[in-house]
């Protein structure tokens, strides 16, 4: 973060989206935190304030994506630029080169690893000379998963002595949908892929984030498979390509923290027996995003939906000699709106509390137990320990 004084402490740009305007919401009852709402219209920007009930005097900046010098001129006045436009790749450069320039602090919500990757190679060591903090997956994915295994390796080095060399990420259950902008990420990853074969190297290594590393093989988590130690089916998990390179990469950042040999993969618990393999084999045969029906950039579920969502995702550590660890997260409201939109407002939050250096990175090792903190007192997540 800059040293220079700002007039903001967080813009969320894109605050008349479905997802920025809940932010927007979240934040107006923030006490002490000077914010502002920014967009390409000044109408609209008017009528979700109106809308949400925030303050007649709330500030509002015009920006938009294909006006670089208006982008620049936004983040010059903040200390955090919170962006839920996406996707990514296709808003999001001129952007993260603003914040890198200009010492800004920039959180976002993507989920799109060979874009990410591209902004590494581009902008770390300029970010880490400017000190901004460039925080990627700030919401479902990778939040709970980045740092569920950060907590249960803190957990296992104080019970055992030394991080664990294999964690199991596994979904016990959601209720939710995901977003339609997570949907039209994946689409615009789906064409870039189309265009350019390294897009498929960066999707399919698990190490993709993690710059020149390369670890041990990794499961593939892509077909159902009964887990004898948890006396269920498993199936793959339509977040586990992103979120397990985000763990991957905070493990990097962190020094190889979880080991140099650390393994992780993530995929969804269905139950035991015939109706476990049933459901898990039925998943693994269904996309649950890329078709028809997936939600479009801007819709979203109703109030009641959101906010009868959960999620609840177990970790399990386990050592070659048979010692075990077992740790939860667990969200209380639906995943892609709801509790994202907490999540990534929190990110932006403690980015303005705490000071760090810069460079690209993940909210583990930018923000740590820090955002563990907040995120229990202030978000509906609860980190646990289970026996």
């Amino acid at each position: 973060m800059s040293s220079t004084p700002r007039e903001f402490d967080i813009i969320v740009y894109g605050a008349t989206g479905y997802t920025g305007r809940l932010v927007a919401e979240y934040l107006k009852d923030k006490t002490g935190l000077k914010w502002a709402m920014a967009g390409r219209s000044l109408a609209k920007l008017e009528e979700v304030r109106d809308l949400i009930g925030a303050a007649a005097d709330t500030a509002l900046i015009v920006a938009d994506a294909s006006d670089p010098a208006t982008l620049d001129a936004m983040v010059k006045r903040t200390k955090v630029v919170l962006t839920t436009v996406g996707p990514y790749q296709l808003y999001g450069n001129e952007l993260v080169t603003a914040c890198v320039a200009n010492g800004t602090d920039y959180t976002d919500l993507c989920g799109e690893p060979a874009w990410m990757r591209q902004k590494i190679d581009q902008h770390d060591a300029a970010a880490k000379a400017s000190g901004a903090r460039i925080v990627f997956s700030a919401g479902f994915d990778s939040i709970p998963f980045d740092l569920g295994v950060l907590m249960l390796q803190k957990h296992c080095m104080e019970t055992f002595g030394a991080p664990a060399p294999r964690v199991k990420g596994r979904v016990r259950a959601m209720k939710g949908t995901f977003s339609g902008g997570t949907a039209a990420s994946l689409k615009a990853t789906m064409a870039a892929a189309s265009k350019d074969p390294a897009v498929i190297g960066y999707l399919t290594n698990p190490f993709s984030l993690s710059a020149d590393f390369a670890g041990p093989p990794q499961p593939a988590g892509n077909k159902p498979e009964y887990d004898e130690s948890l006396g269920s089916w498993a199936t793959s998990f339509v977040m586990a390509p992103i979120n397990t390179k985000n763990v991957h990469r905070t493990n990097h950042l962190l020094g190889q923290a979880y080991g140099a040999d650390f393994v992780y993969d993530e995929m969804m618990l269905t139950g035991p027996g015939e109706q476990g393999e049933a459901i898990a084999k039925h998943v693994a045969s269904t996309p649950m995003m890329g078709g028809a029906d997936d939600p479009k950039p801007g819709e979203g579920p109703t109030k009641e939906e959101r906010e009868t969502g959960f999620y609840d995702v177990l970790f399990v550590a386990e050592y070659p000699d048979g010692r075990t660890a077992r740790f939860s997260v667990k969200g209380d409201r639906d995943p892609g709106y709801g509790s994202t939109s907490k999540m990534i407002s929190e990110t932006a939050i403690a980015l303005c509390a705490i000071e760090g250096a810069g460079g690209v990175t993940t909210p583990g090792a930018a923000l740590g137990e820090h955002l563990v903190d907040r995120l229990q007192k202030h978000a509906g997540l609860i980190f646990a320990v289970e026996s």
